[in-house]
């Protein structure tokens, strides 16, 4: 049977998360001379993009009661497409993460998390997950069926182009069956990237002394077009939204380039950022922790070396 992944959407587009959870079923599926299945709920675009990356069918799944997240109405919406799957794959988002332990016990499925490669087998399925936080690396071979979540901007987005073809289907839910009740929706416009499929984040924290002084974090993140993120201490004393806090109980993340200012690293910090591909550290102090996990650092005032830094990248983009 395919191998099913969910692609999860916004507004009825797909999020980049679910191009990657798609892009990792089709590796699954090119080790296991299978084909990829995707499952949307309520999709306004059309599936071009789905099907550049690896998905040979898509299911659409229109439905008032999916209109809203409920994580048992998508648990059991899936269950009821992905019926007798033996893999059903989904992003690592708040969302999906949400849905996938439920998802896991209505299949009778083993759940796998926070996977970043592909398995090195499918007979057994072995694959390796990050445990304790992103201290440690989890090999675990199943046999049987098993629901998979994948890392954000860790394995990837990979085109890998096939023809596809869609489905229209029903599924037995309803709103009478949720157990969540939405009065209303307010979505703030920020225009900001979101931090978790973010490929380039700047973050800061107390060295920043204030509120006030963000702006060069701003600028240097919009030169780069670059997400902003913050440390615990920052969002806890109001000076950053929680919504930029990164760290182990914050938002887990794994950019391609993270750049921390002004933060200690603090080990709840790096358990947060530790997936990211290169870390750069802004620092006074040259016994700073964070530069032991760096891969480039720079001791020295950030109030000095970030407007040097944005000047410099502005010139070599011809901004300047």
């Amino acid at each position: 049977m395919a191998i099913f992944v969910f692609a999860e959407t916004h507004n009825g587009h797909y999020k980049k998360a679910a191009l990657e959870a798609v892009s990792y079923g089709k590796a699954i599926a090119d080790l296991a001379g299978d084909t990829v299945t995707a499952i949307a709920f309520n999709p306004t675009e059309n599936s071009e993009n789905l099907y550049q990356h690896g998905a040979s069918k898509v299911v659409k799944v229109d439905n008032a009661a999916l209109k809203n997240f409920d994580a048992s109405l998508y648990a059991k919406a899936i269950a009821e497409v992905a019926n007798g799957a033996e893999t059903v794959v989904l992003p690592s988002t708040n969302d999906s993460s949400s849905i996938a332990p439920l998802l896991s016990l209505k299949l009778n499925a083993a759940l796998v998390t926070n996977v970043e490669k592909a398995p090195s087998s499918v007979a057994p399925f072995t694959v390796d997950r990050k445990a304790f936080s992103g201290k440690g690396i989890e090999t675990v071979a199943i046999e049987g069926a098993k629901v998979i979540t994948v890392l954000q901007n860790a394995f990837g987005v990979k085109e890998n182009a096939v023809s596809g073809t869609e489905e229209s289907v029903s599924v037995a839910v309803s709103e009478a069956d949720a157990k969540v009740k939405v009065e209303a929706i307010e979505e703030a416009s920020t225009g900001k990237l979101d931090l978790k499929e973010a490929e380039i984040v700047v973050s800061a924290g107390r060295g920043l002394k204030g509120p006030e002084n963000w702006g060069m974090i701003e600028e240097l993140a919009d030169v780069l077009g670059a997400a902003t993120a913050s440390s615990k201490p920052v969002a806890d004393i109001g000076w950053r939204p929680h919504a930029e806090h990164v760290g182990q109980t914050g938002k887990a993340i794994a950019p391609n380039l993270y750049i921390a200012v002004g933060i200690s690293g603090a080990i709840q910090h790096l358990a947060g950022v530790n997936g990211s591909k290169t870390i750069v550290v802004i620092n006074n102090d040259p016994e700073a922790p964070f530069f032991k996990a760096a891969d480039y650092g720079i001791v020295g005032d950030a109030f000095e070396v970030v407007p040097k830094l944005t000047e410099e990248i502005k010139k070599l983009k011809g901004l300047a």
